[in-house]
């Protein structure tokens, strides 16, 4: 996950969704980001979301 594979803390995860939002213009729910564990589980989040 990436907390384990970027040795990443909350913090870190925090700013990757404001990331990942902004570079593909995309809205990630609380709910969904607390779903978002691998970066596969990242991409599938954004290709099924990106317009």
């Amino acid at each position: 996950d990436f907390i384990d594979d970027l040795n990443a803390d909350s913090l870190d995860i925090v700013d990757l969704i404001i990331t990942l939002e902004s570079e593909y213009d995309i809205s990630i729910p609380d709910e969904d980001a607390q779903r978002l564990k691998t970066v596969g589980d990242a991409v599938d989040f954004i290709v099924e979301n990106a317009e």
